[in-house]
């Protein structure tokens, strides 16, 4: 999931912005999106960024889930984000909130067939992937290897 659409209204570092009004309401949305399909994690992982923790903190998840903010997921690359997935989870269902271009680019590397929406390739603010990926530890996952939902 990349994070909600961003306040840029003020001069705070990119690390402090919060979400505008849009994003707030759309992570609101994003939370009944994932309660109405019964996608809640058993972990989240979540950027140290004011605008990721304030996109997860408006999904409302449910007191089972459980929450890590790791700086290790700010701006990071699609490498760095499997790494730190491999270095700290072993949930069977998993929820990695975090940046462009990164989290998009690897959406884009687990899918083995992207999704035929036509914004996939940019993957806007709020946009989430649901993927089905082998029961086989995080470690050996491979490009290609989820089954878009």
């Amino acid at each position: 999931m990349r994070h909600a659409k961003s306040d840029w209204s003020s001069d705070l570092k990119d690390i402090d912005r919060p979400l505008n009004r849009r994003g707030r309401e759309a992570s609101a949305r994003l939370g009944q999106w994932l309660s109405k399909l019964g996608l809640w994690p058993d972990l989240a992982l979540i950027s140290s960024a004011t605008r990721t923790r304030k996109t997860w903190a408006r999904l409302a998840a449910p007191d089972t889930t459980k929450m890590l903010v790791l700086q290790d997921l700010y701006l990071a690359t699609p490498g760095q984000i499997l790494k730190t997935v491999q270095d700290v989870s072993d949930a069977q269902r998993l929820l990695v909130l975090g940046h462009n271009p990164g989290i998009g680019e690897l959406a884009a590397w687990l899918a083995d067939t992207p999704p035929a929406h036509p914004d996939f390739t940019r993957y806007p603010t709020g946009a989430t992937t649901v993927f089905n990926l082998p029961a086989t530890p995080w470690e050996h996952i491979q490009p290609g290897s989820g089954q878009v939902e």
